[in-house]
């Protein structure tokens, strides 16, 4: 989610299970911003252990699970009504511009879940965040280490109690699933299901196995049943369309990107820079094509498009064939990663975190349906000495050799340093290390869990090319296509998503674009149309997130001065606020 962590189905859910308040006197923000946070994860149990909360007045958020029953339901939709109220109140030009910033975040939230919970209604219709917001309740604890192991399982245990409630609340409200959404949910399912019996089952200690195999001969019936109820009922519920249509395509947008502008606009853009792309990765690819191919003499006899994807998609098939094998692949992050660290520390971009609390593992099977080949998933904001966790998902041993291949050339040996700076150094793992020096503690809470997605996804695609532009990898020609090729990339999944959503493009036409015109790998291609159906307005924030944070170097070094190692500091110290108000933060002005 935004990039997808592991938390972010928690997190969604967060935002339907709120009560109502009838608090209306006049407040600060940072009153209302506590509130907010607060009372959020008070109410979804599972995000709460997720960003380190694991107590609030009287309640151990640690040993419940998320209630999302009709009365829950309800309760969050009166809340947010009255709190949109409540944030008129708020002038913006009496405000200062951190103010400001927290209450852009606000109202983007707020709007959001009354999106969702008056119009969209996805509790009705979206059986996976019911599957995700599960697995993560019961993965969190299994990996965070907030508490002894003993204690954590004995908090999984009673957690594994509530899971026939919570999945009777599914079957009681899904009245209907697009196809697309109940296939995602049937795999994430049997990967909790194998979590919950094999993997937590080996681990549980001595101590606490009495207790978690009773919890568990309670919880697996009921999963299993729900995996039935998927299986055989929702395949003839597919009445629901995934689309959003260009209204509400508009509306969420707006709210998940506050500095995006509006979707035709971006699809102006975008769709002109895929040409102009194109043309660059052409020149890129000329010189190594003569050296690779000598005989075909550039295709010389062909002219434009067609001329073009001979000669890219030539060097880019031997570019790939350098690949990690499925074995290796782990291992392969690692040696990136440090490699990375080495080079940001060298050329100064930005202070890393003095330590060395990134583990790298396999992503968890029941988010392993959501086209990420990595997922970070943040150190928990009010616990950031637990330390982070970078998941790369494994090449299963169930595919055919050519699927397998498919992916592995897909994230060749360069492209797979490309995804190790974007999600983790200078990446997403050092944005959220910074986020988490945030004060006050709320604020923290604020911009670490609910900050625009703009500036989180347009940090990944920026910090990348930031290192590119200091020299990453020597400045190799191999390197500077395959980063042209990641450019495109995430041109044309803006193009497909917005396609997709608003004008009706066809699945094939949607494959197209991505293999054909942004040379994309068979697999990949699905995956991301897949990606696409499951999360709406998720894979614009990238292209529109960097081209604000290019903006924003550009606004802050002509205000203030200074390298953009000292611009990168000082944004990432801010949290991720809204991308039209950080110039504002960092230089203060009202």
């Amino acid at each position: 989610m935004r990039p997808l962590s592991v938390r972010s189905a928690c997190i969604a859910f967060a935002a339907l299970l709120l009560p109502a308040s009838g608090c209306r006197h006049k407040a600060q923000i940072s009153d209302l911003t506590g509130e907010f946070v607060y009372t959020v994860l008070s109410f979804s149990p599972s995000a709460a252990t997720a960003a380190g909360l694991h107590e609030y007045k009287g309640q151990v958020f640690d040993e419940q699970l998320d209630d999302i029953g009709p009365a829950a339901v309800d309760h969050q939709r009166r809340f947010y009504e009255d709190f949109s109220r409540r944030l008129e109140q708020f002038d913006p030009d009496k405000l200062t511009a951190q103010e400001r910033a927290d209450l852009a975040i606000l109202q983007d939230r707020v709007g959001l879940a009354l999106l969702d919970l008056v119009q969209l209604r996805s509790y009705l219709h979206n059986p996976l965040l019911y599957v995700q917001t599960l697995g993560n309740a019961l993965y969190t604890p299994y990996v965070l280490n907030y508490a002894p192991k003993v204690e954590r399982f004995r908090h999984i245990a009673s957690r594994l109690r509530q899971v026939p409630l919570l999945l009777d609340q599914a079957t009681t409200n899904i009245t209907s699933a697009p196809a697309v959404w109940a296939k995602a949910a049937i795999e994430s399912g049997q990967g909790i299901i194998d979590l919950v019996d094999k993997e937590l089952r080996a681990a549980v200690p001595a101590e606490a196995r009495k207790d978690y195999e009773d919890a568990a001969g309670i919880a697996l019936p009921a999963m299993r049943k729900f995996q039935n109820y998927m299986q055989y009922k929702l395949q003839y519920l597919d009445n629901y369309d995934w689309r959003l249509g260009p209204d509400l395509y508009r509306k969420k947008f707006h709210y998940l990107l506050e500095s995006g502008g509006e979707p035709s606009d971006l699809l102006v853009n975008t769709e002109r820079e895929f040409a102009a792309v194109r043309a660059r990765m052409f020149e890129l690819a000329l010189p190594l094509h003569r050296v690779l191919a000598p005989s075909h003499k550039d295709h010389e006899g062909l002219n434009g498009v067609e001329r073009q994807q001979l000669v890219i998609g030539e060097v880019l098939a031997s570019i790939a064939s350098r690949h990690s094998t499925p074995e290796s692949l782990l291992e392969d992050v690692r040696r990136d990663i440090e490699e990375s660290r080495a080079f940001v520390q060298q050329k100064h971009l930005l202070a890393l975190p003095a330590g060395r609390n990134l583990q790298v593992a396999p992503t968890p099977a029941f988010l392993r349906q959501l086209d990420f080949v990595s997922v970070l998933q943040a150190a928990p904001a009010l616990q950031p000495q637990l330390g982070a966790f970078y998941w790369i998902t494994p090449i299963s041993p169930d595919w055919p050799k050519e699927r397998a291949e498919s992916k592995l050339r897909e994230y060749d040996f360069y492209r797979l340093k490309l995804l190790t700076l974007r999600d983790a150094i200078p990446g997403r793992y050092a944005q959220t290390e910074a986020a988490n020096t945030v004060q006050p503690e709320a604020r923290r809470l604020l911009r670490s869990v609910f900050g625009e997605a703009a500036y989180i996804q347009g940090w990944m695609e920026y910090s990348t090319l930031a290192a590119m532009t200091a020299g990453f990898e020597d400045n190799s020609p191999e390197m500077a296509l395959t980063f042209a090729k990641e450019q495109l990339r995430i041109i044309a999944d803006a193009i497909v998503d917005v396609r997709l959503h608003t004008l009706n493009l066809t699945d094939q036409e949607a494959l197209s674009l991505l293999r054909n015109g942004a040379f994309q790998e068979a697999e990949e291609a699905q995956a991301k149309l897949q990606r696409a159906k499951l999360t709406s307005c998720e894979l614009p924030g990238y292209f529109v997130g960097a081209a604000n944070w290019l903006k924003a170097r550009g606004e802050y070094q002509a205000a203030r001065g200074g390298s953009p190692g000292d611009f990168h500091d000082r944004a990432l110290k801010q949290g991720a606020v809204p991308m039209s108000s950080l110039v504002a933060v960092l230089t203060g002005n009202t």
